[in-house]
């Protein structure tokens, strides 16, 4: 798992490679990921948007952008924390993930970007 803070907003990752849902034959590999954002400050905040960089390690790229979290635009109270999980499929047995949120603070209405911090999608076998 990784983790980090900015803007006093927490995101930590856990990745799971989804075997089931994955077609190595046709190159094409799913992993889920479980994103837990908790709320270190005084006033609540509202995550808006998500912004995702998404790279294979054949050297492609592509972004996702758009409103909310698995259409979801959740209100953290100070302490409190969001769970949910998503998923990615690649091209390669391995790859990376990271990006953005736009929050709002709900006092006075500021937005905000927090951090996603870089993680890893890597298919258990090759780190043997």
């Amino acid at each position: 798992m990784v983790s980090k803070i900015s803007e006093g907003v927490e995101v930590s990752v856990e990745v799971f490679y989804q075997n089931d849902y994955s077609n190595p034959i046709n190159q094409d590999y799913m992993f889920a990921y479980r994103v837990t954002v908790e709320n270190h400050n005084g006033f609540a905040v509202k995550l808006l948007r998500r912004h995702w960089f998404i790279f294979d390690s054949n050297g492609e790229h592509r972004e996702v952008e758009g409103e909310g979290v698995i259409g979801i635009q959740p209100v953290l109270k100070p302490s409190e924390q969001y769970q949910y999980v998503s998923g990615c499929n690649l091209k390669t047995e391995m790859g990376k993930m990271h990006g953005t949120y736009l929050m709002e603070n709900q006092n006075n209405k500021e937005q905000f970007y927090v951090n996603i911090p870089a993680f890893e999608m890597i298919v258990p076998f090759k780190n043997n």
